[in-house]
């Protein structure tokens, strides 16, 4: 297991991340420790239907059922190394377009990015629409949307163009040597 007191990234102790206020386990399978935020993951039956960001704040939580303690391996093995690939039951649970998104977004390998507009490309869409779909993304990692940037820069992460959202995507990219 990793351990769970972290290390110190600038910026990231005062999260403006939403923040789940319920009893530990009532929303949660498993709070996971990471040195970017706390991943709060939910399994429903044989399928991981969720992971959120949680500020590094917010207490963790073991594992409470078989399918989150494999998440949680995984994203152990994700953290030692950035070519890890997740191999875990979920759907694209979306509108169709979200779903082509998705799809097309958990296909670019570890350490490589595209543009909002290459993915846009590839589906004959626009880029503000891609946007749209990364941040609704309900399986961060999983379905990776850290690794889809702008044409100028990073471009948005979890609806933010700032702050602790644009932190966590810029360290999963400098994590897999992508930015």
């Amino acid at each position: 297991m990793l351990p769970r007191d972290g290390v110190n990234i600038p910026g990231l102790l005062n999260s403006r991340i939403k923040i789940e206020r319920a009893a530990p386990g009532e929303l949660f399978d498993a709070k996971f420790f990471t040195p970017f935020a706390v991943l709060g993951i939910r399994a429903a039956g044989d399928l991981v239907t969720r992971i959120e960001y949680l500020p590094r704040g917010v207490a963790t939580l073991e594992p409470t059922n078989k399918l989150a303690a494999k998440v949680c391996r995984q994203l152990e093995k994700y953290l030692a190394d950035p070519g890890f690939q997740f191999d875990l039951p979920f759907e694209f649970r979306g509108t169709a377009f979200q779903q082509r998104v998705w799809k097309a977004i958990h296909a670019i390998p570890s350490g490589k990015t595209l543009t909002y507009m290459d993915v846009a490309k590839k589906l004959k869409s626009a880029p503000r629409p891609v946007g749209g779909a990364c941040g609704a993304n309900r399986l961060p990692l999983v379905i990776p949307c850290h690794r889809v940037v702008a044409s100028g820069g990073i471009g948005g992460f979890m609806h933010a163009r700032g702050g602790e959202p644009i932190q966590i995507k810029q360290w999963l990219l400098k994590h897999e040597n992508a930015g």
